[in-house]
């Protein structure tokens, strides 16, 4: 044989013993999800970055993206597959299973790693010299100067709820000379900030990053009690919930406890993630229940296992029923 021939017959051995061999992943395959949060600047995008970090650090096959969102949208988002996880609230997720307002379908895809990450208290903030400080009179006042977050989001379809229990509207409130303006909560502060408006509705987990900011500012503000009738009326109508603002929770803008309406997050996650991975999420977070949950924010630093599966308005993904189990906490049976 020449020495050409038995260089073609050791290359042609060689790729033959090659192609048959198997093939060797030498890396864990990646996983990429979206995660749709709240708008910039809200606790929802701050509580989303952190835990898709942490979730990064324990679990470096899974790789989170972080994008706004907002609580009427993202269960929408998220049963299209649009956003494969993310942040809900608890009576909204419910009524997409479910198909009912606001909703016009039954979101089917929806799945959940249970509730209680972080309650959220609704805040409405006047302006100390703007006039009424009773929420009913303040909201049905002529010329009422109110911003609140987009249209899409739970807080404003929350205070359009109380407008229409008292009668009247954005429309009216534009009627009747008054302003009602939509932005993000970056925006709602410049506006106040500046005078475009007098009062600010949000839902936001408290210490609220931007109600800290005005009561840093030259405005200042003061915090509004929600009334009796308002809170029962939410609740029995659209199951809210009710709680209580601390006074210290804003010192300068606080002279002791309020009333307020409240709702609770919960985490969605799409049908089709797969199980190992909605369980390594899982298990992560509790995991690191308590203080690192607590650094990323406040809010979450009560959340536990045994809270999070005390939730019955989505079905739970079975890995993150899984992951429960193990911590020695049973969600419902699907």
């Amino acid at each position: 044989m020449t020495l050409f021939a038995r260089r073609r017959a050791l290359l042609h051995g060689s790729l033959g013993a090659a192609l048959g061999a198997p093939f060797i992943r030498t890396a864990a395959a990646q996983t990429t999800l979206e995660w749709v949060a709240g708008s910039l600047g809200g606790g929802w995008y701050t509580m989303a970055a952190g835990l898709s970090s942490l979730i990064r650090e324990e679990n470096p096959d899974i790789q989170i993206r972080v994008v706004p969102g907002g609580g009427l949208a993202n269960p929408t988002r998220i049963n299209n597959n649009q956003s494969q996880i993310g942040w809900g609230i608890d009576a909204f997720a419910a009524s997409a299973v479910q198909g009912v307002e606001p909703y016009r379908q039954k979101h089917e895809r929806i799945r959940t790693l249970g509730t209680g990450y972080s309650p959220t208290e609704h805040h409405f903030l006047r302006h100390p010299g703007a006039g009424p400080e009773d929420m009913r009179a303040i909201l049905t006042q002529p010329g009422l100067k109110i911003g609140a977050p987009q249209r899409s989001s739970t807080d404003e379809m929350t205070l359009q709820r109380i407008l229409r229990f008292l009668g009247t509207s954005p429309e009216r409130i534009r009627e009747q000379g008054g302003r009602y303006l939509n932005g993000s909560y970056a925006d709602l502060g410049t506006a106040y900030n500046d005078g475009q408006v007098d009062y600010v509705y949000v839902a936001l987990a408290k210490p609220a990053a931007l109600m800290q900011e005005i009561a840093r500012g030259r405005r200042g503000g003061r915090m509004v009690a929600f009334p009796d009738d308002i809170r029962a009326h939410l609740i029995q109508q659209y199951a809210y919930a009710q709680g209580i603002l601390p006074g210290d929770t804003y010192p300068t803008m606080m002279s002791g406890d309020i009333p307020v309406t409240m709702m609770d997050s919960v985490i969605l996650v799409h049908d089709s993630v797969p199980n190992e991975v909605v369980q390594k999420i899982t298990a992560t977070l509790i995991r690191n229940a308590g203080q690192r949950l607590a650094t990323i924010h406040a809010s979450m630093g009560g959340w536990t296992a045994a809270k999070a599966v005390d939730y019955r308005g989505v079905p739970f993904h079975p890995g993150a029923a899984a992951a429960f189990r193990a911590a020695g906490a049973n969600p419902p049976a699907a």
